[in-house]
């Protein structure tokens, strides 16, 4: 199964920002370290070239973000600062998700973007630690480069898939399903083809209760490629999630969505969008079982 990777492309940041960077390298190193997995299943992707954002992005966007021209007040939203290594990593992140996806309709059913989720992102900036939105970046590849017809985005993160929503709105071709914190950010929803908003502190049966209907009309679109945010910020030691998922219900729901893609035979690109646990061990934790669940049922 194919992992790609882009810790290596660091995005600095200022001592003691929130953002917990290095999940993303402790991942790696902990699906290595686990035996499962051989170094030649770790795979650099490419960069998202310009043509590829601008499907999904307006170009003036792109370009400012590009050229360092984007406003204080644009860089505040995002949350990173502009450096050069920032407009890389966004490019590869977004380059890792359609690496993922056209390895899974390759043949492989599944493979993994070790980051990317970048949700937030809009058609004409960037928000809450995503500069470009991978998910919608890939679709948009899928359907021009690849000649796919219907796509899925199953949103699992914490936070709703505002950004995702927006761009894809009014798309038939794409389904776009969140499930999240009702009350947590953004505070401004958009409207997904499909939403699912939970009350703070929902528990893991409550939540596998929702997922579970929700799936059945995700499925019931046929999808052709499946785009699986699979966020580790449900978790209750999570301290941007607000609800209250056990490390057992996460695994659990990892394996109602992988399972439901393998048994109609629909290849899946995983990303491992947001995780913010006081504890970085927790967020590896729950990104590693993931990915490790995925291979059991792929491999």
């Amino acid at each position: 199964m194919e992992l790609f990777y882009t810790d290596h492309f660091v995005l600095p940041l200022p001592e003691g920002h929130r953002f917990p960077m290095s999940k993303y390298r402790l991942l790696r190193e902990r699906l290595l370290a686990s035996g499962r997995f051989h170094a030649g299943e770790f795979l650099i992707p490419p960069a998202a070239t310009d043509a590829q954002l601008c499907r999904a992005h307006a170009p003036d966007y792109v370009l400012r973000v590009a050229s360092g021209a984007l406003s204080s007040s644009e860089l505040r939203e995002i949350g990173f600062p502009w450096t050069p290594e920032m407009v890389e990593r966004s490019r590869r992140s977004s380059g890792a998700t359609l690496a993922a996806a056209r390895a899974a309709l390759a043949g492989s059913g599944c493979a993994v973007n070790l980051a990317g989720g970048t949700h937030h992102a809009g058609y004409d900036k960037g928000s809450g630690f995503c500069v470009f939105n991978d998910a919608a970046v890939t679709a948009r590849a899928l359907q021009v480069e690849d000649g796919l017809g219907q796509i899925a985005v199953i949103d699992c993160d914490v936070h709703q898939g505002d950004g995702t929503a927006a761009i894809l709105a009014g798309d038939a071709s794409v389904f776009t399903f969140s499930i999240h914190g009702e009350k947590n950010f953004p505070a401004r929803k958009q409207r997904s083809d499909l939403d699912i908003g939970l009350p703070d502190d929902c528990d893991d049966a409550a939540y596998l209760a929702a997922l579970d209907g929700a799936l059945e009309q995700v499925f019931a679109v046929r999808p052709e490629c499946v785009i699986y945010l699979a966020g580790a910020d449900p978790f209750a030691g999570d301290r941007l999630g607000r609800l209250a998922l056990s490390k057992a219900g996460l695994l659990e729901r990892d394996r109602r969505v992988l399972t439901r893609c393998r048994d109609a035979g629909v290849p899946v690109a995983i990303t491992m969008a947001g995780g913010y646990a006081d504890n970085i061990e927790d967020i590896v934790d729950i990104h590693a079982a993931t990915v490790l669940l995925a291979a059991r049922l792929f491999g």
